[in-house]
């Protein structure tokens, strides 16, 4: 019977993956390791961000680089600006150590590669509940002493509104003022006074000019999906 008041009782979880498979994958080692941990899960930044807001008082948020809704580092910009307290390391298939250090750079508590087995994910997981920074060694060696470089887009991305934020990702992915409107169930003078006030905060003046602006947040998608490694059935 696990022990309620020792190491990791009562810790709450976000975890934010597309991909059902690892999703719960993730979530059975962080049973593993926390047996008493509460896991709220989202699939996209709509549901996210519904997660976010009930629940930002948890412990950290485990967060998908590429997920539906969000355009590169924006998902992590975002919810860094809206819920400073809420400490978010970042878990992806993409495991190149820049993509690693500038997710740090951008506010991330850690990156853990969807390649890592439970142990990994476990030691991970307790230095971030720590307030440390993870990273994995080689890596954080080459992050080592190197500063954050400044990255006016990035203020931007965090001072956004959630509806903002939308118009945003939605102008990045080429949709028109009135596919945004549906998407957003809004008028297009609404998603036109949205976009007004993009411009005006990115400085920029027009569609294009936005767009290039969000676009430097990309990340280079991972390879093909990897299942991650089978997890031990809880003693």
């Amino acid at each position: 019977m696990a022990n309620p008041t020792g190491p990791g009782a009562g810790r709450k979880f976000i975890v934010a993956d597309d991909h059902p498979l690892f999703r719960g994958a993730l979530c059975q080692s962080i049973r593993t390791t926390f047996p008493d941990a509460r896991i709220v899960e989202a699939k996209d930044m709509d549901s996210l961000q519904r997660c976010a807001a009930e629940h930002g008082d948890s412990d950290l948020l485990l967060l998908d680089l590429h997920m539906p809704g969000a355009h590169g580092f924006s998902g992590l910009i975002f919810l860094s600006g809206q819920y400073p307290q809420l400490p978010v390391m970042v878990v992806s298939a993409n495991e190149k150590p820049e993509v690693m250090c500038r997710a740090v750079d951008y506010g991330a508590c850690g990156f853990l590669p969807k390649s890592a087995p439970v142990e990994t994910i476990a030691e991970a997981l307790h230095a971030a509940l720590a307030g440390d920074l993870w990273l994995p060694a080689e890596v954080a060696r080459q992050c080592a002493g190197e500063s954050a470089a400044q990255d006016d887009i990035a203020d931007v991305v965090a001072s956004l509104t959630p509806q903002q934020f939308r118009v945003a990702t939605m102008l990045a992915e080429g949709l028109l003022n009135k596919q945004i409107a549906y998407e957003m169930n809004v008028t297009e003078a609404t998603v036109k006074a949205h976009l007004t006030a993009l411009f005006r905060k990115l400085g920029v003046n027009s569609r294009t000019q936005a767009v290039l602006a969000i676009s430097s947040l990309d990340v280079e998608p991972p390879g093909q999906f990897t299942p991650p490694p089978k997890q031990p059935a809880p003693a």
